[in-house]
Formats: C-alpha cells, structure tokens, sequence
C-alpha cells in the first residue's frame, strides 16, 4: 500500500484548504476506477449520533464542529467511506487522534496509523479517517492515494498541545499519550470514578499516559486547570474520593496492592494512579510537577 503512494503524482499547482467547505471543493470526484458516490453527508455534534452512534461521544468529547462524509465506489462493488472532522483547534484534532493509537505508524499528515484496514491522521484542526466496506488490492490502493491527496490539500502542519511537552520524558511510553478534557474519555483508558471528581472540561487540559521506570510500570495523569483554586478543588476531591488513606507524601495502597498518589503545584494536578513502587510513584509524581512548572 506504502509503496504505491510513494508513486502518486506531483501536482503542479498547489491549492490548498483552510476550511471544511474549501476542503470539500478540492477533494477528487474519482481517481482512476474509483468515483465518489452519492451525496456528500455532514454532520454536526447533535447529528453525529445519526452517523456513528456508538463513537459519537467520542468526538463530542473533543469539541467537533462538523464531519464531512464521502462514498466513493469502485470495481467489484468496493466501497471506501472518507470522513474528514473539523475539531476547531489542533490541540483537538490530536486529542481525538489519541484517544486510539493502535495500529502501524504511516508517513501520512502527522502520526498517521493504519490498522485493520483503518487508515486514519490528523493534521491542522483536521481528523481524517479511511475506511473500506470491502477490503480488497485496489481499495487498499485507494486509501493510500486519497489519503496523501487529502493531506496534501490541508495548508499547515497542527500544533500538538503544549500540555503534552510539560510531561516528563524519561521513561515515557509515546504510544500510550492521551490528551483529553472529559471525564468520560479519561474513563475509557483508566476507570476513576462513576463521578467527575477531577472535575475535568472544556476549561481543563489533561494528559494519561505510562510510564516504566527500573521495572516498575506507573500510569501518570497530569492537569492543567484555569487557576489554582479550581485544581485545590480538583486535588482536594481526588484525595477524598480515590485516595481517602494517602499519607503525608500523598500516596496510598491500593486495594490490588498497586501504588497510588496526587499533588499539586499552582494550576497543576499531577497523579500517580497506579505503580507497582511505591518510591518510584513518589519521584514520578515530583518530576512531573516539576516539570510542568518549569515550561
């Protein structure tokens, strides 16, 4: 599939899209055999449901504006599905992005993975998802074309969240980073409560992600609030509700036997939510503290 893209044609005169509409405009009616087919859908964050229900939620989560939705049709009835998302802000686009990172890394936008016939990146405030109905040589050929087509077309390269350069580098696991605002996203990759008791939203950044240090594993979550009486009132519910036994560093035993611990400095919150040490969860914590002051 990578191979074949490698070939695709140059353009000579480049037109690109800062918009969703600008977007569409460019987008090819057909590549070789494969046409577009039907009309263009779009969707916005009340009628996603009517798309993907099961996944809407997701990108609820992340502040969508609107989804294109492109059919094209080629030989021996195969089908391949374009969605394009417009979240509003890279910080987004990279957030929705995360919130599934399995798959194989393809020099595509920025991050691009493919996995299971999924091909999808972000780039700019833009998601970009790839998809076939029915896989087969040619809609795998496809994919890869459209899909450097469609990157090609999006102007500028998106910004990661700058939350993400606050976490601690040495011993970060890059693959498991996950950004998000809501609880309900922070659920799916680590069950805290029934309850917000991070009070997380709009106004919050959050960044999940693992750690290994000398063996030990630890998974670290970090939050930047608006102010600090938001993230004392954040810290303060955290410790009553999942870390009712911590001692005076801020750590407790977990009922599996795992590590456990939170603190914080000015606007941010950072928790070790589990760690098979004890110690390594206390200088984990510091570190990230630490860390996200100093940028």
């Amino acid at each position: 599939m990578f191979l074949i893209m490698g070939s695709f044609f140059m353009m000579t005169e480049k037109a690109f899209a800062d918009s969703l509409d600008e977007l569409r405009s460019l987008l090819p009616v057909s590549i070789g055999e494969w046409k577009a087919e039907g009309e263009d859908q779009f969707y916005d964050p009340r009628t996603i449901f009517d798309y993907i229900d099961g996944a809407g939620e997701v990108y609820r989560a992340y502040s969508m504006r609107r989804c294109l939705s492109r059919r094209y049709a080629g030989p021996k009835g195969g089908v391949l599905i374009l969605d394009i998302f417009d979240m509003g802000s890279s910080e987004d686009a990279y957030g929705v992005f995360t919130h599934d990172r399995e798959g194989n890394a393809v020099p595509l936008g920025q991050e691009g993975l493919y996995n299971a016939s999924w091909l999808r990146f972000w780039k700019d405030r833009f998601f970009i998802s790839l998809s076939d109905e029915t896989r087969t040589d040619s809609s795998e050929e496809m994919k890869g074309i459209l899909a450097r087509k469609v990157s090609e077309l999006i102007r500028e390269p998106g910004r990661q969240p700058a939350l993400i350069s606050r976490l601690p580098f040495q011993g970060l696991e890059t693959g498991s980073l996950r950004y998000l605002h809501d609880p309900v996203i922070l659920n799916t990759h680590f069950y805290l409560s029934d309850e917000n008791i991070l009070h997380l939203g709009s106004g919050t950044e959050a960044a999940l992600a693992t750690y290994e240090h000398m063996g030990a594993r630890l998974t670290l979550l970090l939050v930047q609030y608006p102010d600090e009486d938001k993230a004392a009132l954040a810290h303060g519910s955290l410790m009553k509700h999942y870390l009712p036994n911590a001692d005076r560093e801020g750590i407790a035993r977990l009922e599996d036997g795992k590590w456990a611990g939170s603190g914080r400095r000015g606007r941010f919150l950072a928790a070790v939510l589990e760690s098979s040490d004890r110690e390594t969860a206390v200088r984990l914590m510091a570190e990230a503290l630490e860390s996200a002051e100093k940028q």
